[in-house]
């Protein structure tokens, strides 16, 4: 538990940086400047050196960057916060510049923590893993660099030049364009004055050296009694784990792969689900509703078909100030949890800071409670501010909120009760902490989960890995379950920031985050187990992101020539990735495979395998159909390898077409071969 005279003078540092600020150094980044000198043609400020501890540094292989060390390449620092829903909002932004420039450009994630939790350089690594962050990231310890830079916003960019000079710096989401005429205009300055360095600089991440587990950061768990399921929001592995209450697994939504795909389970794509409720229609045929939160849409699985459905959502994040619309035509941002009440559906809108409410009959989404300013303010629900609400709970007369960047609960009246917000337990945007009591003397930190069980408001503290128990009508708060440092230890602690509860038949469900399992507590003698998800197939890997210094562009198809299968037969497709000379697999990297048929004439018996199997070649058996079918088998592998001389982990993705014909005559093995960059043909 952390004192309070630590968690004060967090908040006076905090204030104490808001108020330094360096006019040269915060200027609004507009565009860049005339060329002022042959030596910075940007002619700004110099900019302010880097800490040289490794053990702050993160994504770099254990070394400090400098910037003596990329002189002559363009630098972006982004001051973020990992719990800080507009610092996730930009990440898709800064994955398109490191894309655009990847020559040309490091981007620096300077990790200037809010909240104490977060201020650990361990639990930064697993918001990194969580977020997929594949450039360097810099814990900034006593906020140095935040103060230093004159920051005084979450998120904030500062772009630095070649010449090691600041150019501007802006704030908030929606700079993308901004920054990419900005940084355009600087790198075309600095290569005409031959000062621009275009040789790419790579780095080890931190996902390379990180085992695989069955799950992968689950965010959030419902359980149902009378159904006799458990559904796991498996967020990073992008997918829904369906099992019964024992944890035996009975089906899984979603192929593992990011993306926004309606169908069949095992062909639909999600991006990182979270919340989820329970439809049980007319027939009492049930229906599992998700909040699809990166895909910004709400997802319908259809638990008797099969069949995933999206009813909410355009799939893109909703500008500022929208109100909603209907159904797939109705833009949402960053959806995070659901309840159903009816045919009313409750949406815990992280993005905008609101409550919004879905008619499942006519379709229509929009805002229930919230103002969209980000802050702690009682009163109507048309007038009252939340702040990146993330767990909801109901007791059928009242919508209880966990409040995350407040570190407060929050109580709603449904329609037939009333039209009031008020706040039951937490304080404000900078009061947060851990100490039980009543009220707003009450401490949380960033709770992200709420159920309602009998009277008792159970709570997911997620940043002091505890769960507590909150009195609705007094407010009166204890803690009940957990503690201690996560995992920083290097010990699985009870739990490790846990993101989600459900209850049911006297047990409470925990979705035990950043430990990605998840625990169940008897609510009687308050003793937790974990559960152990039986028959759970690995997730098909997600194909990565291009990497921040790619290798290789390997994203074109390799159509081969077409090939004769016999009839009827037992084959194998046969994957044979050619390494340089002295390069192998880097074992503990997940390498990733995805086969598929588009066509008739080829059945195979598994279209992946798990990262520990993965060897090259790679076999895959299928049997063959009748004479006259023809298909191409489509398959995309990605090898992480290194050189027995190097730390730095290489990718490569490939991508293969190969053509069949079934026919008399034909041969029983497919064989897909292609080389790495590097790598001889003939090896």
């Amino acid at each position: 538990m952390e004192s309070d005279s630590f968690t004060r003078m967090r908040r006076q540092r905090l204030t104490l940086a808001l108020s330094l600020l360096s006019p040269p150094l915060a200027a609004t980044l507009l565009s860049a400047g005339s060329p002022a000198s042959a030596q910075s043609p940007s002619g700004g400020p110099p900019a302010p050196e880097f800490p040289q501890d490794p053990s702050v540094w993160l994504n770099t292989g254990g070394r400090p960057l400098s910037l003596r060390g990329l002189k002559g390449h363009l630098v972006l620092l982004d001051f973020w916060t990992y719990g800080c829903i507009n610092c996730m909002h930009i990440l898709p932004d800064l994955k398109r510049l490191e894309r655009k420039y990847a020559k040309e450009l490091v981007v620096i994630g300077v990790h200037s923590a809010k909240f104490d939790n977060e201020d650990e350089t361990p639990n930064i690594k697993n918001a990194l893993l969580r977020y997929n962050i594949e450039h360097p990231i810099l814990n900034d310890v006593g906020m140095k660099m935040w103060q230093a830079y004159g920051v005084n916003a979450w998120p904030t960019f500062v772009l630095i030049d070649p010449a090691g000079n600041v150019v501007g710096a802006v704030s908030g989401e929606g700079n993308y364009n901004v920054l990419d005429q900005t940084i355009g205009k600087v790198a075309r300055e600095f290569r005409a004055a031959g000062k621009l360095n275009a040789t790419p600089v790579r780095f080890a991440l931190e996902a390379a050296k990180t085992p695989a587990t069955p799950l992968w950061y689950p965010g959030k768990v419902l359980a149902d009694a009378a159904l006799g399921r458990l559904f796991v929001a498996d967020s990073n592995h992008n997918r829904i784990v369906i099992a019964d209450l024992e944890g035996n697994v009975h089906a899984v939504a979603g192929t593992g792969v990011a993306g926004l795909e309606d169908g069949p389970f095992d062909r639909a794509t999600f991006r990182n689900p979270q919340g989820m409720a329970l439809r049980k229609g007319p027939d009492g045929a049930p229906t599992l509703l998700v909040a699809d939160t990166n895909n910004h849409s709400i997802r319908a699985l259809d638990l008797k078909t099969g069949i995933v459905k999206t009813i909410a959502g355009t799939g893109r994040q909703a500008p500022w100030r929208s109100t909603g619309g209907r159904g797939t035509r109705a833009a949402l941002a960053s959806p995070w949890d659901l309840l159903l009440l009816g045919d009313t559906l409750y949406i815990a809108m992280a993005g905008p800071h609101q409550i919004w409410a879905m008619d499942l009959s006519s379709g229509r989404v929009g805002v229930f409670a919230g103002s969209g300013r980000e802050a702690r303010t009682d009163g109507s629900r048309a007038a009252a501010a939340f702040a990146q609400p993330s767990g909801l709970a109901t007791d059928g007369k009242t919508l209880f909120i966990a409040d995350s960047e407040i570190s407060a609960i929050r109580a709603v009246d449904l329609p037939q009760t009333g039209d009031k917000v008020r706040t039951l337990a937490g304080g404000d945007l900078f009061d947060f902490g851990d100490r039980d009591g009543t009220g707003l003397s009450v401490r949380l930190q960033h709770p992200l989960g709420v159920e309602y069980v009998n009277g008792v408001l159970y709570v997911a503290d997620t940043y002091n890995h505890k769960i507590k128990t909150i009195e609705p009508a007094t407010g009166r708060t204890q803690t009940w379950l957990g503690g201690g440092q996560g995992s920083r230890d290097g010990k699985q602690a009870q739990f490790y920031e846990p993101g989600g509860l459900s209850h049911a038949g006297g047990k409470l469900y925990v979705a035990d985050t950043n430990n990605h399992r998840v625990r169940v507590v008897d609510v009687a003698t308050r003793t937790a187990t974990t559960l152990a998800l039986k028959n759970l197939p690995a997730a098909l890997p997600a194909e990565p992101e291009r990497p921040v210094r790619p290798i290789a562009a390997g994203k074109d198809t390799i159509t081969l020539p077409a090939a004769t299968l016999a009839p009827n037969a037992r084959g194998e497709l046969v994957l044979d990735v050619v390494l340089p000379a002295r390069h192998k697999l880097n074992p503990g990297s997940p390498q990733r495979v995805e086969a598929r048929v588009e066509g008739q004439g080829l059945a195979l018996a598994r279209n992946t395998v798990p990262s520990s199997e993965f060897t090259l070649p790679l076999r895959l058996p299928f049997t063959s159909g009748a004479v006259g079918t023809s298909g191409a088998a489509l398959v995309t592998a990605t090898v992480f390898y290194c050189s027995e001389a190097e730390t730095v982990c290489k990718l490569k993705t490939l991508r293969f077409r190969a053509p069949y014909t079934v026919a008399d005559g034909g041969g029983t093995n497919l064989t897909l071969r292609a080389p790495v960059a590097g790598a001889a043909p003939g090896n």
